[in-house]
């Protein structure tokens, strides 16, 4: 039987569960109580708890109806479902042959790269995986964020358009990372289809280490929309294909605040989630492996 995983980072179910959550994405190293205090706050401004989980199981069944019934798992690296115990209840299914598709389009050591590390070590003998390294150039993927970029701009005026994905070190992109040219490449395409001819490129969502993360981060950017003279600026996160974290957080409440700070407004288009471009992107792909 063949059948499909996705593969996403993973979030705490509530609160209470963000010690060991943090220890988990930190390699085993307990985080400090101001790490664990800060990230309750940044959950709890978005309501306790972010919706990842939920919108990639969501995914999952709205593939799985545009793949004609094909199963359609969903494993996390951080958090349950984990992605060793999704592919041990797959095999006892019968599944012999699957697609892996990381939720996260452009490839990184630091971020792709470790959920392959992650089916690799937990993959049932007998099993076929498939890896999915990079779809960040996907025309159906390129279609369903440029539709979101058409929706926004038809809504109202914008006088600058940024695409922004999650930061990385700067130490990983001097090892020759791609991450960062698959994210130009993404929002060129983007940019493209939707009719862009004049925007800029900014990272979110840096970690908390005293490294230097590649930038513009999202803040600077927004202070150098607003010395040239833009009032509303519009967020394009090409990096994400849902609504959690560094979205809802990130974005609609720390990079609103810093616009406010500016006298300008941030906005940014609507998450893929289930878009039914999305989907049917997702389905080619899938067909394609």
């Amino acid at each position: 039987m063949k059948a499909v995983l996705l593969l996403a980072h993973g979030t705490p179910e509530s609160l209470d569960d963000m010690p060991e959550y943090l220890t988990r994405v930190r390699g085993g190293r307990p985080p400090s109580p101001e790490l664990i205090e800060e990230m309750r706050h940044n959950y709890g401004a978005i309501g306790g708890r972010s919706p990842l989980t939920d919108i990639t199981l969501a995914q999952a069944g709205a593939l799985a109806s545009a793949l004609d019934g094909m199963p359609v798992y969903v494993g996390m690296r951080n958090w349950r479902p984990y992605i060793a115990d999704v592919l041990a209840e797959a095999a006892a299914a019968g599944v012999r042959e699957m697609v892996a598709v990381p939720m996260a389009p452009q490839y990184s050591t630091l971020s792709v790269a470790k959920y392959g590390e992650a089916v690799e070590a937990s993959c049932p003998p007998g099993m076929a995986v498939r890896f999915v390294r990079s779809w960040h150039e996907h025309p159906g993927l390129l279609d369903a964020f440029a539709e979101k970029v058409r929706a926004a701009r038809a809504a109202g005026p914008w006088d600058r358009v940024l695409f922004t994905a999650h930061s990385l070190p700067l130490r990983v992109v001097a090892q020759g990372d791609p991450y960062p040219e698959e994210v130009a490449a993404t929002a060129r395409g983007v940019a493209e289809r939707a009719g862009v001819t004049d925007y800029a490129r900014a990272y979110q969502s840096a970690g908390r280490t005293p490294e230097p993360w590649l930038g513009p981060p999202l803040e600077e950017a927004l202070a150098t929309a607003a010395a040239e003279g833009a009032r509303r600026v519009l967020a394009v996160p090409v990096g994400f294909v849902c609504d959690h974290t560094e979205i809802l957080f990130d974005i609609d409440v720390q990079a609103a605040q810093a616009a406010r700070r500016l006298g300008i407004e941030v906005g940014r288009t609507e998450s893929l989630n289930t878009s039914p471009t999305f989907i049917r992107a997702l389905a080619d792909l899938v067909r394609e492996r």
